[in-house]
Order: structure tokens, then C-alpha cells, then sequence
């Protein structure tokens, strides 16, 4: 069974097996970066009650309103611009891919967990204008302009699938960037099983929120392995942990996936590498990651490990400048790990 690609290849693409070294520019200007910001996305596409759009505001940062605190990432215009170009980096380490798992040339049903800005579903509508494509989040943050074929959900994937019409099942089930955002995992692989048809797929991306180098260079990126096993430790207390993603194949194999398959990129944090394209990319990366200190640690390090805001800004001024030290030769690890729901009667 192919597998159908994306037609929008993404530029600047690199391909890098994950037992790969990467190779330091020995030319490159260590002076030190400057982060950006990127710029505010879409709204939403809903007519929707005041509780769902009465947002919680906390340490100057916008939190959904909807199930109130079952995740603790904000959802504000710089938030948003911080998951729109995540995707954007994944597609192109996908080299225009919006998916790896073979899913076939006619889904007619595709379900995106946790959706965000949407930006993957809309992607993946227009891509299959004969699918129809459903995503679900706690915050109603996606655009008005989407096609017809794209529809949004204001709910809680952890909840008891009763909410949408499941009389026909899905054909493909999209589980992006989740880490931290789910309670239990084999749980939802279990429900997502039961929602899929005979044969058809689901699929985890997924990066995994730690620091790795092929070198030891690592050694000196003290805060940045700390502010690690801080959000590890602060996403267990919460209940819904963050690095789990070197466990997605074995939890899919033990819910009874078929023909389950990881892959692994290594995606550079800044402009270290030599190779031109990883470069580049990881130029991305490291604008994304900068983006995303204040996300992952306002929440986790104030609410659940008692830190104060003060605190907390200081530790990051330490992270930011060890992210923009381009001596430290850091990557991280984006997981793709997808499997298939027997066919009716297969062992």
C-alpha cells in the first residue's frame, strides 16, 4: 500500500536518519542569537457560549476556558503563532508530508486530536477534498476560512466519545504534539481502535521535550537539561506527563495496532549544523523553542512546583541564553510512530 504525500513539498527539506551525527559548522558566528515573535493567526470559527471564549488570564498569558485547567498551555494570539510554526517544521523535516502513515488515496473520515489553530486539518482538507475532516480542541481558536470539508469541535478528547456522530468510523486518526496533554495514553489508543474502521490508521508526531548532542557539548547546556526534568516532573504531578513519546510504538503495539512503525528525525535547535538545509531549519526550531519556554513553564512551575513568576523569568533568561549559544551543538528528537487497526478477522 503507498503511501500518498503531500503535493506541497516543503523548501529547504533535509533528510537525517536518527543514527545520524550531525556536523557542526566549524565556520559558524558564535555571536549570540536574538529570539523573534512571531506573528498572530486566525480566530475562531464558531458561534459559541460565553464559557467556552471566557478565558483565564494568568502571569500575562491567555488559558482556555473550557475544562479549566485540564492542560496547561496557554491559548493566546503568540501561542497560537507558536503551534502554526511547529507545523510548519515538521513539514519540513516530512518534506511536504503532512502524514507517514498509508493511509490510501481516499480517506473519507479524518479526525485531528487536540487540533490547535487547526492548521494541520486544513492543510489535510485540502489535500483530500473528498475526506471529511474533523478536528477537536478545549479552545475555539481556529480560523474562520476554512474549506468545506473542515469542520471544528469545541471538546475534550479525554471525555467519552459521544459527542460526535460515530454511526461511520475514521479512516484516520491524527494525534499531534499531545505530549503532555494526555492522562492516559493507552487509554486513548484503545478508544481511538474502537473508533477507527477494519484497517485503518492512527498516528502520533510527537518531539520529545529534552535536549540530546553528539558530542559533549551537552555537558554545558546545565539549564536546558534542568528546565527538562523540571516539566517532566511538574507534567507527572499534573497527571498528564510530558516525555513519553519513546513509548507511543510499544503502547500501540500493546493496544493491539498492527504493523506499527516509529521514525525518528533528529531537528537541530539553532544554526550550529554545517549542512546548509539543517541550518536553516533549525534556525526554526530554535525561534519555535525560545516560543515555547514561557508555554510549557509558566503553568507547570508556578501552579505545580510553587515557583514564583519571578522565579521562573529568571531560570528562563539563563535557558534562552544557553538556546542561543550556537557552541552547543543541541538537538531534539521528533517521533512519528503510526499503526493500523486489524482488519475484521485478522490475528
Amino acid at each position: 500500500m503507498a503511501k500518498v504525500k503531500s503535493s506541497t513539498s516543503a523548501p529547504g527539506s533535509s533528510s537525517l536518519d536518527p543514527t545520524d551525527i550531525i556536523v557542526p559548522d566549524d565556520e559558524v558566528d558564535y555571536q549570540t542569537a536574538s529570539p523573534d515573535n512571531a506573528s498572530e493567526t486566525g480566530s475562531s470559527s464558531y458561534s459559541l457560549s460565553s464559557s467556552v471564549v471566557n478565558y483565564t488570564y494568568e502571569n500575562g498569558r491567555r488559558y482556555h476556558a473550557y475544562r479549566e485547567g485540564a492542560y496547561f498551555a496557554p491559548n493566546d494570539e503568540q501561542e497560537q503563532a507558536r503551534m502554526d510554526l511547529l507545523q510548519h517544521i515538521i513539514r519540513i523535516v516530512l518534506k511536504g508530508d503532512l502524514f507517514l502513515a498509508p493511509i490510501g488515496p481516499n480517506p473519507e473520515r479524518v479526525l485531528d486530536l487536540g487540533t490547535g489553530t487547526g492548521i494541520w486539518a486544513i492543510n489535510m482538507a485540502d489535500e483530500f477534498p473528498k475526506a471529511t475532516v474533523t478536528g477537536i480542541d478545549l479552545s475555539p481558536i481556529q480560523s474562520n476560512w476554512i474549506p468545506p470539508n473542515c469542520y471544528f469541535q469545541v471538546d475534550d478528547f479525554e471525555s467519552p466519545w459521544d459527542f460526535w456522530d460515530f454511526k461511520k468510523p475514521f479512516d484516520f486518526i491524527h494525534a499531534g504534539n499531545l505530549a503532555g496533554s494526555v492522562k492516559d495514553v493507552p487509554n486513548l489508543l484503545q478508544r481511538a481502535k474502537d473508533t477507527l474502521r477494519p484497517g485503518g490508521w492512527f498516528e502520533f508526531v510527537d518531539f520529545a521535550p529534552e535536549p540530546f548532542a553528539d558530542d559533549d557539548t551537552l555537558n554545558d547546556a546545565k539549564y536546558f537539561r534542568e528546565w527538562s526534568k523540571l516539566c517532566d516532573e511538574a507534567s507527572i504531578k499534573f497527571g498528564k506527563r510530558m516525555n513519553v513519546t519513546s513509548f507511543y510504538k510499544q503502547w500501540m503495539i500493546d493496544a493491539g495496532y498492527k504493523d506499527v512503525n516509529e521514525v525518528v528525525h533528529k531537528v537541530p535547535v539553532g544554526r550550529w549544523p554545517k549542512d546548509p538545509k539543517l541550518k536553516e531549519l533549525g534556525e526554526y526550531f530554535r525561534l519555535e523553542v525560545l516560543e515555547s519556554l514561557e508555554a510549557y513553564s509558566f503553568a507547570l512551575m508556578t501552579r505545580v512546583l510553587g515557583w514564583s513568576i519571578e522565579e521562573v523569568q529568571a531560570f528562563l533568561t539563563e535557558l534562552r541564553s544557553e538556546i542561543n549559544n550556537r557552541k552547543l551543538h543541541i538537538y531534539s528528537k521528533l517521533y512519528i510512530v503510526y499503526g493500523r487497526k486489524p482488519e475484521t478477522g485478522e490475528n
